[in-house]
This record gives C-alpha cells, sequence and structure tokens, in this order.
C-alpha cells in the first residue's frame, strides 16, 4: 500500500512467482526476488520474501541480511528461527543455540516455539551432542497424540536423531509415528522405514527405457523468456541495494554452508 499503484502490481507479480517457484525452482525463485527487492527495498514483505528465496538457495549470509532488515521494519519476532537456522547454515551453530535461549523465543506463537526447537536441536547435532539433541526435541508438543501441522516434522526429527544415536528400534518407531501424523508426504518418512526394514525398491523400466527417459529428462537450456534472462542481468549488475544489506552480512566474506 505504501508504493504507487503501478509499481506495487509489478512488486506483487514478482512476488507471486517467488512463492509459486520457491519450492520446485528455487533459483527462478531468487532471480524474481531479486527484482521485487531492486524495485521495492524498503517494504518489509519485500525483504522478506528476499530472505526466503536467498534461504532456499542456501545463500545464508544474503538470507539473514534480508531477515534482520524485515525485523527491523516491522519488529516481530516471528522470523527468529529461521534466522538462528541461518547461522547453522553458516557453520555457527553455538550462536542459533544462544538464539534458543533469548527472550524473543518466549514471544514466538506454538509453531514458533516448535520451530525454535527443531533448529536446536539441529545446532546440537552440529556440535556432536546427540543425546542433548534427543533431550531438546522431547517436549509436551512431542508427546501429544494431537497432530498439528508441525507434528510430522518433530516426529521424524526425533526419529532422526535416535538412529543416530543407534537407538534403532525407538527410531522406528517415531518413524511410524511420523509418517501416521504426514498425511502431506511433508517427510520422507515411508523411504526410511523401507530402508530400516531392508526394503530395497528396484527400477522395473528396461535399460533402453531408462536411458530415453533420462534423455527427455535433459536439463531446460534455452526455454527461459528473453526477459526473464534480460532482468536476471540487470539485477546481477546491480550494486547493493541499501547500507542494510552491507550492515548485516556480518563481514562474511565466505560462501554459505549447507546445515
Amino acid at each position: 500500500m505504501s508504493l504507487p499503484k503501478t509499481l506495487a502490481e509489478d512488486v506483487a507479480r514478482n512476488l507471486v512467482m517467488v512463492a509459486r517457484l520457491i519450492d520446485e525452482e528455487p533459483e527462478e525463485a531468487y532471480a524474481y526476488a531479486r527484482i521485487a527487492l531492486r524495485l521495492a527495498s524498503r517494504v518489509a514483505a519485500v525483504r522478506e520474501a528476499a530472505g526466503f528465496a536467498a534461504y532456499a538457495t542456501q545463500r545464508y549470509a544474503e538470507a539473514l541480511a534480508e531477515f534482520r532488515a524485515a525485523r527491523r521494519m516491522t519488529g516481530s519476532v516471528e522470523l527468529w528461527p529461521v534466522m538462528a537456522d541461518c547461522e547453522r547454515g553458516l557453520g555457527r551453530p553455538e550462536r542459533a543455540m544462544a538464539m534458543a535461549g533469548e527472550p524473543e523465543v518466549q514471544k514466538l506463537d506454538k509453531a514458533g516455539q516448535v520451530e525454535m526447537r527443531l533448529v536446536a536441536a539441529g545446532a546440537r547435532r552440529d556440535m556432536g551432542q546427540i543425546d542433548a539433541a534427543i533431550v531438546t526435541l522431547q517436549s509436551p508438543e512431542l508427546a501429544s497424540n494431537s497432530a498439528q501441522p508441525w507434528t510430522p516434522r518433530l516426529r521424524y526429527a526425533y526419529a532422526d536423531a535416535l538412529l543416530e544415536a543407534g537407538r534403532e528400534d525407538e527410531a522406528r518407531e517415531w518413524f511410524g509415528k511420523a509418517l501416521e501424523a504426514d498425511k502431506d508426504g511433508s517427510t520422507d518418512a515411508s523411504d526410511r522405514l523401507a530402508e530400516l526394514d531392508g526394503v530395497e525398491f528396484v527400477d522395473v523400466l528396461g535399460d533402453g527405457e531408462a536411458d530415453e527417459d533420462a534423455g527427455d529428462a535433459a536439463p531446460r537450456v534455452d526455454d527461459t523468456p528473453a526477459a526473464r534472462d534480460d532482468a536476471r542481468e540487470a539485477v546481477s549488475a546491480d550494486e547493493d541495494l541499501d547500507e542494510d544489506l552491507d550492515d548485516d552480512q556480518d563481514g562474511s566474506a565466505d560462501g554459505p554452508v549447507k546445515a
């Protein structure tokens, strides 16, 4: 609402494309996010979308900068868990753990607090503290029989931690519970269960058919619209959008590390 109508529509179209592409084509989503950012860097929703697009492409330093900018603009703490996860992605699990103990966590809603617990457990595992990670995940939300949006991921993370600790029978039980709650297939709990049970999946296609299919699935090269290519070139040639990005990079010149 703070933008002129035509500009607002242009920005909105780019944000819609970010949302459509971020799961399947994160690099494409990132390109649209950069265009929106160039057009409206002072809009919090744009900074947040740019952060998630950078996060999806493992550009963790950039994502963290955008999330911090969005938080300054809105005063909201809802991005706190993903900001902590960016610290993990940058190879700084200790900072993620420190954030898990900050007062901001108490201001999160239930979903945000569960997400923060998942990030904290991941940070513990990053530091080799597998038993502490298991304890971190043990919570009323994990024990509850009621299925919430976060239930499959919480149970899955717990099962995965148990498996890493060598507690295979318990891990199998919790992968089963994760699968039971995972109506949308958001985890690969069924595959993990099959793996634990020694089930192997065999490709029923003949070699010739498989080779033919592989050819059909060759990477797309030339079907991107020219206008989109031009936009990417313009974005890559831009200088930093504003001083916020410089201030928030924390002096990190290293590439992102996969979480």
